[in-house]
């Protein structure tokens, strides 16, 4: 029986490389942030939770004595590995695993940084016990992801994009959502903004490889929607479109 982490693994399979590469994944305002919380705090052992290319691992792994780049797709891992000793970044560690179930012992990180994955996780719930098991008291936790909507309109159309891009997609969940997740989990939040994010539409559908008819049924929502939506979104020409992204910091009540 196929479940929610065997249709990530097989989506993200021959995916490293342009995730590695990818300029929206390498690129971002947020590594500056990361990188002030990290040194203010004298943080050393970092777990870069669903790492894909590693981009989070290699801004971080200068100020810091470990990370691991931890990640449910193997290939991901590798990629991350070969890429950091190559950087001479001998100090990050790969680690294959879900986000639901953390192979590591109580207070084991003091930063634990999830950046794009969330989207991506079975169970948001399950996996926010888990950081908050494995994170040391002081530690704190960023998570960086792309955010859906409170309005039924919008959430419905960037989740049905979303999903007939990468079938692995689960759900982009609004900040009232998020708020949610903190609290149950034993957070409090120190810090929420949020971001705009451009989408170039070509490297966006190419680097998930999606397949012709996906992107036509796309562009076919793009050309269909309201204003309102279209607006919102800044749905350009080619399909380019503007998504919202939440930076947000916890740390243990």
């Amino acid at each position: 029986m196929k479940n929610q982490h065997d249709v990530n693994q097989q989506q993200y399979q021959n995916k490293s490389e342009a995730y590695l590469k990818s300029t929206v994944h390498a690129q971002g305002i947020e590594f500056q942030k990361m990188q002030e919380l990290v040194q203010q705090n004298h943080y050393k052992h970092i777990l870069d939770l669903g790492c894909g290319g590693g981009h989070v691992s290699y801004q971080i792994a200068p100020f810091v004595e470990q990370v691991i780049a931890y990640d449910l797709t193997p290939e991901m891992v590798q990629v991350v590995e070969v890429e950091a000793q190559r950087k001479g970044l001998t100090h990050v560690v790969g680690h294959v695993g879900a986000a639901e179930h953390l192979a590591f012992g109580v207070d084991h990180f003091d930063c634990i940084i999830s950046r794009y994955s969330a989207h991506h996780w079975q169970n948001v719930g399950q996996a926010m016990q888990e950081i908050h098991r494995v994170l040391t008291a002081k530690g704190k936790v960023i998570i960086f992801d792309i955010i859906g909507s409170s309005n039924p309109i919008l959430d419905t159309f960037i989740q049905s994009i979303e999903m007939i891009r990468d079938p692995s997609h689960v759900r982009d969940y609004s900040l009232q959502e998020w708020m949610r997740f903190a609290e149950y989990a034993g957070f409090k939040i120190e810090a929420m903004e949020k971001q705009s994010l451009v989408l170039n539409f070509q490297s966006w559908v190419e680097r998930m490889q999606t397949p012709p008819e996906a992107v036509e049924t796309i562009r076919y929502l793009q050309s269909k929607v309201s204003d309102a939506v279209r607006n919102y979104y800044q749905i350009q020409a080619d399909g380019t479109f503007t998504s919202e992204a939440m930076y947000l910091v916890l740390s243990k009540i």
